[in-house]
């Protein structure tokens, strides 16, 4: 019994360490993401958007072994509890992806021209930051299960919405000036990065719930 516990235990250890990779695959994507929409570079955007079918593979794979383990192990109490909440990590953190997926493929979309006007370079440079950070903080909390550090990452949170608030400002002003278009680019790129910091706080979420058994 004590050798199957062991077997089994290393299969929760290797279903967190693939949540933790999942999470660095997501968090170097917002990073690149961010760098090909502030400097007009088709090429890593291309990359970004490539690496989203590898995020998605990634998750697919994850979440088959996760079944199998539940089907295999029928495990129960905190066992069950730690796996299931791994599949629904698991899409939050695919869904991060996702989010760098869009921002990159604005960056397509506009090129060769800028999608970002400069005066707000500077702002999206800031959100793209915060990502970033929100996202490696997240990993640290699914390897340490630090439910304090969770409760940080909606703090962090609130930096991100802080940021999205201004730049919605900036959009509804009457002294816009660069057209409809611009805005409509702007309030999607704003969007992106506010769901991707949401996303990273369910997991984080998620995380405390398993260690406590109680929701944030």
């Amino acid at each position: 019994m004590a050798l199957i516990r062991s077997v089994f235990q290393d299969e929760l250890d290797g279903v967190s360490q693939s949540l933790m990779d999942l999470t660095e695959m997501v968090a170097v994507s917002i990073s690149k993401a961010t760098e090909s929409i502030l400097n007009c570079d088709l090429k890593l955007a291309e990359e970004v958007i490539a690496s989203d079918d590898t995020i998605d593979d990634f998750q697919h794979a994850l979440d088959a072994r996760i079944i199998d383990i539940i089907a295999r192990q029928q495990p129960v109490a905190s066992d069950l509890r730690a796996l299931v909440t791994a599949l629904r990590m698991s899409a939050d953190l695919e869904r991060m992806g996702d989010m760098s997926h869009h921002v990159a493929k604005i960056t397509r979309l506009r090129h060769p021209d800028a999608a970002i006007p400069a005066e707000l370079t500077a702002s999206f440079k800031q959100m793209g930051e915060a990502a970033e950070k929100i996202a490696r903080k997240t990993g640290s909390v699914i390897a340490s299960r630090d439910t304090e550090v969770a409760l940080q990452v909606e703090k962090d949170d609130d930096e991100m919405d802080k940021l999205h608030r201004q730049l919605i400002g900036t959009l509804v002003d009457p002294n816009w000036k660069h057209g409809v278009e611009s805005a409509i680019d702007l309030t999607l790129l704003g969007r992106y990065y506010e769901r991707y910091a949401d996303h990273a706080v369910s997991v984080s979420r998620r995380v405390y719930y398993l260690v406590t058994g109680k929701y944030a």
